[in-house]
């Protein structure tokens, strides 16, 4: 086997990688969907993200709308986000014992009531702050099962384990094209005929992606009766994550970045009409610029041959994150505005998805769904904190200035971790040997080199 070298991160390889990589365009950047059960999986997604960031954005606008309140903005994301932080652990222990297709046919269907409960409420003109706080908690409780388990999901669409980071790459477009489609479309609604009807829209596109799981073709992945307890495995999950330095140092870096760069959407509003004097369509423009960034940084990743220098591009792509929210929090002028929402927008989403990737390339199985509620209550757990404490330093300090100060400690997280790479790159390798996986250079540079022979360990 080839060994990676000590200054840089490799990925696990086929023997048909090397032909995969010499494959250019659109092809190779959707390889992913050459297999049914992700191609259904992308299809029904596709649809019902559309309405869930309808339904977001109409409930920041539908929330501003009946109190003006900053604070509460942040109230109502603390509790959209908070279940995520309290059970994606247990929830996690759940994945790793339950079956995951079944887990999400539930969540789907959970999630698409919630979804018809706004829009009832909504519509019939009885809603008021508390039913939003309810309903909110209730999505981030199903959030907690769902996240984790969409997750640890992929690698049971995608057989072979070299597409896996074009998975999760395309998944990431498929979140920032619904990102850049469904504000704009809320937007127009709202202002058409109101945040009901976008409620309404959320609960019928539920149907695409419950319709695509039912359709799927799962080989029987029966578990056997989980023998330890939950608590013993809860705490193996931890101990196994905390033990991990690669592990570990990403998901911090991951929790500093939600918890104080990612609560800038729900202070959106106040920028939009308060510093850019506009309505719910500056709004949904605002959210669709954010959403075609992160869509440029999704397709970056789909592009890419290998997670080779990946490591890198997370400090860089934090600090660029950092840097557009200080730029948003000075502009006064919408089209400045806009282009920093596609840096901020870019560089989370690279960050987030390139942090997924290299998770999911190291874990082991038997642990996958723990990891990955470590990841959600990092990317999504602490935000509910993040949106409290955004509400509340805005009502003091203002908006702008809250942003300034979110801007400045992403970037000083993304330094933390640049800090960290040499480290990092010397316990990467190791894990890769330990769990058994290949590592190579891009294999471009195999290609070029024609290498006859068997490398070196």
């Amino acid at each position: 086997m080839k060994a990676a070298t000590s200054t840089t991160w490799a990925e696990p390889a086929a023997p048909a990688a090397a032909h995969q990589a010499q494959k250019a365009g659109w092809s190779f950047m959707v390889r992913a969907l050459q297999y049914p059960n992700y191609r259904l999986f992308f299809s029904g997604q596709s649809v019902s993200l559309i309405g869930s960031w309808m339904t977001r954005i109409a409930t920041s606008w539908l929330i501003y709308r009946l109190t003006g309140s900053a604070l509460l903005l942040g109230v109502v994301g603390f509790a959209g986000q908070i279940p995520t932080f309290l059970f994606a652990p247990y929830a996690g222990v759940m994945v790793d014992r339950w079956d995951r297709h079944r887990i999400l046919v539930i969540t789907q269907v959970l999630a698409m009531i919630q979804s018809f409960g706004l829009a009832a409420l909504a519509l019939s003109g009885h809603i008021n702050i508390w039913h939003v706080i309810i309903l909110s908690a209730f999505q981030g409780l199903i959030n907690a099962f769902d996240m984790p388990a969409r997750q640890s999901f992929v690698v049971q669409m995608v057989e072979r384990k070299e597409d896996l980071g074009n998975a999760i790459a395309l998944n990431s477009s498929m979140v920032n094209v619904a990102r850049l489609l469904g504000p704009s479309i809320g937007g127009v609604i709202i202002a058409a005929v109101g945040e009901g009807w976008c409620f309404f829209i959320d609960g019928v596109s539920y149907l695409a992606v419950i319709a695509s799981l039912l359709a799927m073709r799962i080989a029987n992945q029966s578990k056997p009766p989980a023998k330890a307890k939950t608590w013993h495995q809860l705490r193996e999950g931890f101990t196994y994550v905390s033990g991990s330095m690669p592990i570990r140092t990403i998901l911090l870096l991951l929790a500093l970045v939600s918890l104080v760069g990612v609560p800038y959407a729900v202070l959106m509003p106040v920028f939009a009409t308060q510093i850019l004097h506009g309505g719910p369509h500056t709004l949904g423009f605002l959210m669709a610029a954010s959403g075609v960034g992160a869509l440029g940084g999704a397709l970056f990743l789909a592009s890419r041959k290998s997670v080779l220098g990946l490591g890198k591009i997370i400090p860089l792509t934090a600090g660029a994150f950092g840097v557009g929210l200080i730029g948003f929090s000075l502009s006064h002028v919408l089209w400045l505005s806009l282009a920093l929402m596609l840096v901020t927008g870019f560089g989370f989403m690279v960050q987030m998805a390139a942090s997924n990737t290299l998770l999911q390339t190291i874990v082991e199985d038997d642990k996958r769904g723990r990891v990955m509620s470590f990841f959600s209550m990092a990317f999504m757990g602490t935000a509910p904190f993040g949106s409290l404490m955004a509400g509340g330093l805005a009502n003091r300090i203002g908006a702008p200035h809250t942003l300034t100060l979110s801007g400045i400690c992403c970037m000083a997280g993304a330094l933390w971790f640049a800090t960290n790479l040499s480290n990092l790159r010397e316990n990467v390798h190791p894990i890769y040997q330990k769990l058994g996986i290949v590592p190579e250079v891009t294999a471009g540079i195999q290609c070029a080199t024609e290498l006859t022979r068997p490398p070196e360990d």
